[in-house]
C-alpha cells in the first residue's frame, strides 16, 4: 500500500505543481492601485515543467564556472512615469531591436510580430521574421501546445491587471549590445499574435522574462553554460530613472546583506522577511504576517510595496506618527485614496530628516534600511508634497514588494546559492564603475557551402550610431525630435527647465539648448531641439558630438518624474556649411565700413567747424567803415 500511495501521490504532486506553474507576472504598468494578487492559472504543458526549478537541471547549476562573462545591459524609462524599466535587446540577423520591460515575474520574452492582429503601436517597429537569416520556427511537439494546423508551439500568459498576450514560440539570435561581453546567443522567445489591456496601449515593446523557468532568457543561458546563474538589477532613485542590469554573476560588495530565497516554495523569487521597524521600533505584528502564501515576493515588474491588511495598517500607522507635523491632502487622483503629505520640500536629499527610515528584518538577522524614496512616490500637482507607495494588498496575504522598494539598491538574485542580496548604492553611477572595456564581437562571415536553412553564427547588435573618423566633418547643429507625455493634460511642460536638464544630462552649455517649435496633442507634446556649438566655437567637436549622438541614440536621457516620460522620435545632425567669402570676412567688412563711416563723419564734422570759426573771426561791427566804403580822392 505505501508503493501504491508514493505512486498515487507523485500524479497529485505533478498536478500541484502545475497549479504553481503561474502563466502571469505581477507587473503593475499603467493601472498602479489594483491589488498585486498573484494569480494560479493553469499553464500549457510546455510551460508547467519549465516554471518548476525541481528538476534534475536545478542542481547541475552549481557546476557552473564563476569566470564566466556577463551582459551588462543599461536600464531605461522611469518606475513611476512609465510604471516600469526597460532594457533594449536586439533579435534576428541583421538585430531588430526593441525596448522590453525586465520583469522577475515573467518567465517567457516575448514581442510583437509583424503578423500580429490584434497589437497596439509600441516603441520599436514589430518584428519581422521573414527578414531574419537565422529565424526558425519551434515546430509542434508532444511537450507544447501547438497552433490550430499543428505546426508551431504557441503561448499564452494572462496577467493580474487582467491584460494578456499570446502567439508562437520561435528561436532566433538574441543581441545584448555593444557594451556587453556575452556575445550573441540563440534563444527561444514569444512572437506576439495577440495583445490585451496593458500590453495592448503600453508603450514598452514587449516583456523580458527573467523568472524561473526553462524558457527564461536567465535559464536559457545558464543551460548554455554561458553565464553564472545569477542575474543583478539596479533602478534609479527618485527623479532619476534609468539604471543597469547585469545577467550572470558578479562579485557581491563586502557590505551587501542577504535572504534565503527558497525555489522550492513558489515560482518567484522570495525573501524571508521577518519585521520591519520604523524608526528604529519594531512593529507589534504576528511573526508569520510575512511568511502566508507565496510569503514575501520581490517583482521587478510591479511599482509599489502591497502588504497584508495588519502589516500594511501598522506600517502607515507609525509612519505618519513620526510626520504628525506635516499636512495631509488628497492625492493626485482622486479616483484613488493616496495617503499624501505637503510640506516636505522638493529636495529628495533633505526628505531623510522629515520622513523616518525604515528596516526590513530578514531571517538572518540582517537589516535593510528603506530611505524615504524607497516608500515615497511625488505628488505630481502639488510642488514638495509626497505620498506613501505602500498599499493593502486586498484579500491576498501575499506580500508583494515592487521596484519603489529597490530604488537606488542593487539587487543580486543569486540563484545558485538560493539568496539575494541587497545593497545601497547610487544605481544612476553604478552603470559608469559596471563597464568593462570589451573586444565586440565580429560579424559572421558565411562559408560558399552554407545555406538558409542552417544556422548563421549570431552578429553584434548595431551602434546605430554615424560612422565618421575624427577630423573628416565638422558638425554645425544637432536636432532631434522629443515626445513628450505628461501625467496632466492641465499641465505644461516647463520647457525652460527641460532645456537646462537636457543641457545637464548632455553635459553642454544651456545657451547651446534651443528648443525650434513644439506641438501638441492633450497629454503629449512633439518638441524639436537643436544643440548649436558654444559661443567660442565655430562647430561642436567630434568627440562632443559622438557622445550627444551616442546619449540620444540609447535613450539615455533620464527624464525625472515631473517632466513625465519621452520618447526619442528622430535625431539628425549637420555638418558646418562652407561659408561664403562674404560670411567669411563679414565681420572684417562691417567694421570696416563703420569705422570708415566714423572718419569720414569726424573728417566732415571738424571742417564743419573750422569753416564756422573762421566765419566769426572775420565778422565786421555793423556801422564799421570798409575800406571799400572811403572816398577816393578826386
Amino acid at each position: 500500500m505505501a508503493n501504491s500511495s508514493s505512486s498515487l501521490m507523485i500524479p497529485y504532486s505533478l498536478i500541484l505543481l502545475n497549479l504553481y506553474a503561474i502563466v502571469s507576472s505581477t507587473s503593475d504598468f499603467n493601472n498602479r492601485h489594483h491589488p498585486m494578487i498573484l494569480p494560479l492559472l493553469l499553464s500549457t504543458p510546455n510551460i508547467s515543467a519549465h516554471r518548476m526549478p525541481f528538476d534534475g537541471h536545478y542542481s547541475r547549476r552549481h557546476l557552473q564556472n564563476s569566470e564566466l562573462p556577463n551582459a551588462r545591459m543599461r536600464l531605461f524609462d522611469d518606475l513611476l512615469s512609465n510604471g516600469y524599466y526597460t532594457t533594449r535587446l536586439f533579435i534576428g540577423t541583421p538585430p531588430q531591436e526593441f525596448a522590453l520591460i525586465v520583469d522577475t515575474g515573467s518567465t517567457v520574452t516575448y514581442v510583437p510580430c509583424s503578423s500580429c492582429e490584434r497589437c497596439g503601436k509600441h516603441q520599436d517597429p514589430r518584428f519581422q521574421p521573414e527578414l531574419s537569416s537565422t529565424y526558425q520556427p519551434v515546430k509542434c511537439n508532444p511537450g507544447c501546445n501547438c497552433d490550430d494546423q499543428g505546426k508551431q508551439c504557441t503561448y499564452e500568459r494572462r496577467y493580474a491587471e487582467m491584460s494578456s498576450s499570446s502567439g508562437v514560440i520561435a528561436e532566433d539570435v538574441v543581441s545584448f549590445g555593444n557594451e556587453s561581453e556575452l556575445k550573441p546567443q540563440r534563444a527561444v522567445f514569444g512572437c506576439e499574435n495577440v495583445e490585451t489591456g496593458d500590453l495592448y496601449s503600453q508603450r514598452a515593446d514587449g516583456i523580458m522574462g527573467l523568472g524561473r523557468g526553462r524558457l527564461s532568457v536567465v535559464d536559457q543561458l545558464v543551460d548554455k553554460g554561458v553565464i553564472g546563474d545569477s542575474f543583478s538589477l539596479c533602478y534609479g532613485g527618485m527623479d532619476v530613472g534609468g539604471g543597469a542590469m547585469v545577467l550572470g554573476q558578479i562579485s557581491p560588495p563586502p557590505n551587501m546583506v542577504f535572504s534565503h530565497s527558497n525555489p522550492y516554495r513558489s515560482p518567484y523569487y522570495n525573501i524571508e522577511l521577518k519585521e520591519l521597524h520604523v524608526a528604529g521600533k519594531p512593529l507589534k505584528l504576528k511573526p508569520k504576517v510575512f511568511d502566508e502564501k507565496h510569503g514575501t515576493v520581490l517583482d521587478s515588474g510591479t511599482t509599489y510595496a502591497y502588504f497584508p491588511e495588519a502589516a500594511f495598517h501598522a506600517l502607515k500607522d507609525a509612519i505618519m506618527k513620526e510626520i504628525h507635523h506635516l499636512k495631509q491632502i488628497p492625492g493626485p487622483d482622486p479616483n484613488y485614496h493616496d495617503i499624501c503629505f505637503s510640506g516636505a520640500g522638493r529636495e529628495v536629499s533633505h526628505l531623510s530628516k522629515v520622513f523616518p527610515e525604515v528596516n526590513m528584518v530578514f531571517g538572518s538577522g540582517q537589516k535593510l534600511s528603506l530611505s524615504p524614496e524607497n516608500y515615497l512616490f511625488r505628488h505630481t500637482k502639488v510642488s514638495g508634497a509626497y505620498c506613501l507607495g505602500i498599499f493593502h494588498n486586498g484579500n491576498d496575504p501575499t506580500t508583494l514588494l515592487g521596484g519603489i522598494v529597490v530604488r537606488n539598491t542593487l539587487v543580486t538574485y543569486d540563484r545558485e546559492n538560493d539568496k539575494i542580496g541587497f545593497w545601497k548604492t547610487n544605481c544612476s553611477e553604478l552603470w559608469k564603475r559596471l563597464q568593462v572595456p570589451g573586444v565586440p564581437a565580429s560579424a559572421p562571415v558565411p562559408s560558399p557551402s552554407s545555406n538558409r536553412s542552417q544556422a548563421m553564427p549570431p552578429v553584434q547588435a548595431p551602434s546605430s550610431l554615424p560612422f565618421f573618423h575624427p577630423g573628416e566633418i565638422r558638425i554645425g547643429i544637432i536636432t532631434f525630435d522629443m515626445l513628450i507625455s505628461v501625467n496632466n493634460s492641465n499641465t505644461k511642460p516647463n520647457f525652460t527647465e527641460v532645456a537646462e536638464f537636457i543641457a545637464h544630462e548632455l553635459e553642454v552649455d544651456n545657451l547651446q539648448v534651443h528648443m525650434l517649435n513644439f506641438t501638441s496633442t492633450g497629454n503629449n507634446y512633439l518638441v524639436k531641439w537643436a544643440i548649436l556649438p558654444s559661443e567660442s566655437a565655430e562647430y561642436i567637436s567630434n568627440t562632443t558630438a559622438m557622445k550627444i549622438i551616442q546619449q540620444l541614440s540609447e535613450h539615455r536621457l533620464h527624464f525625472p518624474e515631473r517632466f513625465g516620460s519621452y520618447e526619442l522620435v528622430e535625431w539628425k545632425f549637420e555638418p558646418q556649411k562652407n561659408r561664403t567669402w562674404w560670411q567669411q570676412h563679414f565681420v572684417a567688412v562691417t567694421v570696416g565700413v563703420v569705422v570708415t563711416l566714423a572718419v569720414s563723419l569726424s573728417s566732415i564734422g571738424l571742417w564743419l567747424v573750422w569753416r564756422r570759426q573762421k566765419a566769426l573771426g572775420t565778422y565786421t561791427p555793423v556801422g564799421a567803415v570798409g575800406p571799400e566804403q572811403e572816398l577816393q580822392p578826386l
